[in-house]
């Protein structure tokens, strides 16, 4: 069951261009969103005016070779490890929907394009990705959604509270288990079965939801992010720190401080 395409079935019945049609006119959507999103927020100008400004109390000018190894090291450390959540739930959350839904982005692509036709056969790793990746993408969505949101644990607000900015991870959570319950039934090959086609609907219309609303999601926010981390690491590097003061030393002089409770009014 997990080691079927399940777009070579669905192959059977729809063109495999009509499939491939769909994923373009999905990226296309996402770079319509994201260019929009740029335009109504004007955030990525005033990133590269905010990163000119800082060139110029930079204490240091980087070579190539110093920018390419803090480049990379932010992708390894920061990117890709997500180490800005620190160490805890929510990282782990992050981590597990984050890979989830490359796994599930990739292998998709992956089986529409290279082995959706009636000649070619699908190597069993392709579909096993993919069911592993919605799994992923639905238990790392899940859990934030449940028990990690900061207007759920902080706030105290209901779990089933939602306002425009839960659109991605929602949109997200639906496209994989509804592709997942999809290929499930479908592999099932009964007759006169009806249930997978109705999943199969529910599947295209979160993604369109997912891809088509990426204007109004934090969906962007997979571009933004990783530019901002590389930036703020290249500040650093060249003495710049993004016009922001030097750490105060108060600490080290004054000892602890004053001590804080934590809070009880969560």
């Amino acid at each position: 069951m997990l080691s079927v395409n399940p777009f070579a079935i669905l192959a059977e019945s729809i063109s495999p261009i009509f499939l491939q049609s769909f994923v373009i006119a999905m990226i296309m959507l996402v770079i319509i969103g994201t260019l929009l999103d740029i335009i109504h927020k004007k955030n990525v100008k005033y990133f590269f005016e905010n990163a000119k400004k800082a060139k110029l109390s930079a204490t240091k000018k980087l070579s190539t070779n110093e920018k390419i190894s803090v480049i990379s090291k932010t992708i390894v450390k920061d990117i890709a490890t997500t180490s800005e959540l620190g160490a805890g739930q929510r990282r782990a959350a992050h981590l597990l929907g984050m890979y989830g839904t490359i796994l599930f982005w990739v292998s998709s692509v992956i089986m529409i394009f290279c082995y959706s036709s009636s000649s070619s056969e699908t190597p069993s790793m392709w579909p096993m990705i993919w069911h592993a990746g919605a799994i992923m993408t639905i238990l790392g969505g899940s859990w934030f959604w449940f028990f990690l949101r900061v207007d759920v644990y902080s706030e105290a607000q209901p779990w089933y509270r939602i306002i425009k900015a839960d659109l991605f991870v929602l949109a997200l959570i639906a496209s994989s288990l509804f592709g997942l319950i999809w290929s499930i039934l479908q592999s099932l090959n009964l007759e006169d079965r009806w249930d997978d086609k109705v999943f199969l609907v529910f599947y295209i219309v979160s993604n369109l939801v997912l891809f088509g609303g990426v204007y109004w999601s934090k969906f962007a926010h997979m571009f933004y992010k990783p530019g901002a981390a590389i930036q703020k690491n290249l500040a650093e590097a060249d003495g710049s720190r993004d016009n922001l003061p030097p750490p105060a030393d108060a600490p080290e002089q004054f000892g602890l401080g004053i001590k804080r409770e934590e809070p009880k009014h969560y």
